[in-house]
């Protein structure tokens, strides 16, 4: 009959304050179900510090060990981690476990649109972290001030809940903004943005070719700065088991580490049967992963070993892609990160990104988020007009190594 629904996922709170807390998951397997785990928990603003996996095809075991925010709504992790498991459906009123491969239709998009009296210090992130709470998703945002001083904001949005269709779900969402921007808000409306709004944000901005060639470059380049100590030791090995490959990867932590690895090896089509990872307080991680190919054998192919092994390098050394470049007489901010290809994007980018800013006490003129495909790669590109004003505006190199920590979780 298959396993009780409030036994697919355990969160056991730690016993010390202070000390990881550790989340359980045991349900039927499935290729890339790592990596929609690590999504969903990176979602919630933790880090994973150890976690171990394991599976024989059919079933699968995950235990990982999170760190980070206290304020975690523990009981709402829990049922985000259940949906992404092999789908549950209901039998008498009690929740069973089921196979399912099908990927879930594309949520709909709404326009969340309103108007401030005025820009204060840090108002796009605070929009930013109102609607990250309501767990609603940013697919693209269109944010200017004009010269009178007032603030418009488009935000597209899509509600992992499925209810801001609702009139209860859209006076919740404006009730919240309300209360965050308070008098400063002068009007605030919410729409379905209909299905043209997929069109038109796929790269409908244009990238002066100098700077794609720049930042989404697949060669890797000798690092420097921020990313000097950041080595990375990537080895394969078909000696240890007859049908497994083991990767063994030594690096630098940054925040979405095991996602940024999960995810290469989900768009790759490979399976781990066995893994374990550690984070040392020093900074360092190291991973073991025992993996197949979608047929079920070992990865034998010098070819094939040598492109995951590069792709994998990159991903870790360059997850997200930061430059801050000159638009005309203005600064501007680039940050672009690469889509799954199941079409999921990296989550928390703009929250972290307009978090620095804040911190850096840089106002932002205008954002845009738009999709590209470069280098035959789906990219989620982030545009950010700086507003320098007339005081001492911070130094680009400044800006982008502050915006560089925060994504990466160094700050």
């Amino acid at each position: 009959m298959g396993i009780l629904y409030q036994d697919v996922v355990v969160i056991s709170p730690p016993a010390n304050a202070g000390d990881s807390t550790m989340i359980t998951v045991s349900c039927p397997d499935k290729t890339g179900l790592g990596c929609d785990l690590c999504r969903v928990i990176l979602r919630f603003g933790l880090s994973i510090c150890k976690g171990d996996f394991s599976t024989d095809g059919k079933w699968c075991y995950i235990v990982l060990w999170v760190v980070g925010k206290t304020n975690i709504r523990w009981d709402l992790l829990e049922k985000r981690l259940v949906e992404v498991c092999p789908s549950h459906y209901s039998t008498s009123g009690i929740y069973y476990y089921r196979p399912e491969n099908q990927e879930p239709k594309p949520s709909d998009v709404f326009l969340l649109k309103f108007w401030c009296s005025c820009y204060r210090k840090g108002l796009l992130h605070d929009v930013t972290q109102v609607l990250c709470d309501l767990e609603l998703t940013i697919r693209r945002v269109k944010v200017s001030t004009t010269p009178d001083g007032k603030v418009m904001d488009l935000f597209f949005v899509t509600d992992i809940r499925e209810l801001l269709h609702t009139k209860e779900r859209q006076d919740e969402t404006i009730r919240c903004l309300r209360t965050e921007l308070g008098d400063t808000l002068q009007s605030c409306e919410i729409e379905s943005a209909g299905p043209e709004v997929t069109a038109c944000s796929q790269g409908t901005s244009f990238l002066p070719p100098a700077i794609a060639d720049e930042m989404f470059s697949l060669e890797a380049p000798a690092p420097s700065g921020l990313l000097a100590s950041n080595s990375i030791s990537i080895t394969v090995d078909n000696s240890l088991r007859p049908s497994h490959t083991l990767i063994q990867i030594h690096c630098k932590d940054h925040k979405g580490l095991i996602y940024d690895v999960m995810r290469t090896l989900k768009d790759y089509n490979i399976q781990v049967s066995y893994g374990r990872f550690f984070a040392s307080p020093k900074g360092n991680s190291e991973l073991d992963l025992f993996i197949v190919q979608a047929d079920g054998k070992k990865i034998v192919d010098p070819n094939k070993q040598n492109a995951l092994c590069s792709r994998l390098r990159m991903e870790l050394w360059r997850p997200l892609r930061v430059a801050v470049v000159s638009r005309g007489p203005d600064t501007e901010l680039l940050v672009a990160n690469p889509v799954e290809l199941s079409g999921r994007g990296r989550p928390l980018v703009f929250y972290d990104i307009t978090l620095a800013l804040k911190n850096l006490n840089t106002n932002i003129f205008s954002a845009e988020i738009s999709r590209h495909m470069i280098c035959d790669r789906e990219w989620e590109v982030y545009r950010i007009l700086l507003e320098e004003g007339n005081g001492h505006p911070v130094p680009r190199n400044k800006i982008e190594e502050g915006v560089r920590k925060m994504l990466m979780g160094w700050e």
